[in-house]
């Protein structure tokens, strides 16, 4: 039975329908670690922090029933998002857990919070399925990135790049993306940093829009049924996160199943207690960042 919802999750501003997607199939399950991080970036879209609580930390108990429940459906990798999910101290027994099944991404700002546990990642490695890394450096350029995550901690996050791939680790790069940027250009200063600081430059790159912090209401233009069919067909609706993956955070004590990643502040997103029922349920386009999806292709998949 369909959740009682409030009128904009149906509704735009001027009463058009809103813009919607029907979820297709399970390909990634992402679980939401805790909004606890070591690092208080005001640009977080997580509005994460030293020991912030609006979402918990997850331990194995917590997750291992939804993995299994999202093999039963066909899910072809686990990804794994905070906060700092290396603040969860069951992080690695979750991804032993999880990478016997399938493959994994952890997201991470490499910074000391991993360095501390590197040693005891070391068990992944013999792991039936692979580990990967998602490692934050906002850019190429030291102050540019400090400024938004504290000084010194360009370095870290490099120290960190470094530590993941030197245990044979493969690892990708979660950039900042500008209004009107040289998308090569971007990721060739990149590429240079990492050739002269010892570090394997053939990585993949995931940039991100300002996403705001949790509870902001963006400035997008509402997103109605009539734009998505006149501006996506079929085939790129399917790409839209919400179509393929869905985020699993523990919220008041309780394990929820949300629509994707990026809506957790939200909680007319929160899709219920099971992955089947979310996988049933109409994702309304009404979150403000939604817009970022429509317009860029905003994803944090890899997949």
């Amino acid at each position: 039975m369909e959740r009682i919802r409030s009128k904009n999750w149906y509704e735009t501003a001027d009463g058009s329908k809103r813009g919607y997607i029907e979820p297709a199939r399970l390909k990634e399950l992402w679980f939401h670690t805790g909004t606890a991080c070591n690092l208080s970036c005001d640009f977080c879209l997580e509005g994460s922090g030293p020991g912030d609580q609006r979402l918990g930390l997850v331990k194995l108990a917590d997750v291992e029933p939804f993995i299994h429940e999202a093999l039963e459906l066909g899910v072809e990798q686990f990804s794994f998002t905070g906060g700092e999910p290396f603040l969860a101290k069951d992080l690695v027994k979750i991804l032993q857990f999880a990478s016997a099944h399938k493959p994994c991404l952890v997201l991470t700002n490499g910074t000391e919070a991993l360095q501390k546990r590197i040693d005891q990642l070391d068990v992944l490695r013999d792991s039936p399925n692979p580990v990967s890394f998602r490692v934050s450096l906002d850019s190429p350029v030291e102050a540019e990135h400090d400024a938004g995550r504290g000084e010194g901690n360009f370095r870290s996050a490099l120290e960190g790049i470094r530590m993941l791939q030197s245990r044979g680790f493969q690892v990708s790069i979660a950039r900042h993306m500008q209004p009107d940027e040289d998308k090569d250009s971007v990721e060739n200063a990149y590429r240079e940093l990492f050739r002269v600081q010892g570090i394997h430059h053939d990585v993949a790159f995931v940039a991100f829009p300002d996403f705001l912090p949790p509870g902001s209401n963006g400035s997008g233009p509402d997103i109605s049924t009539n734009c998505m069919t006149q501006y996506h067909t079929e085939e790129s609706r399917a790409s839209f996160m919400c179509a393929f993956s869905k985020m699993v955070v523990k919220q008041d004590g309780q394990m929820r199943v949300y629509a994707c990643t990026l809506v957790d502040d939200d909680r007319e997103y929160d899709m219920g207690g099971f992955i089947r029922e979310a996988l049933d349920a109409r994702i309304s386009m009404k979150h403000h960042r939604c817009f970022s999806c429509f317009k860029y292709g905003s994803s944090c998949s890899e997949i």
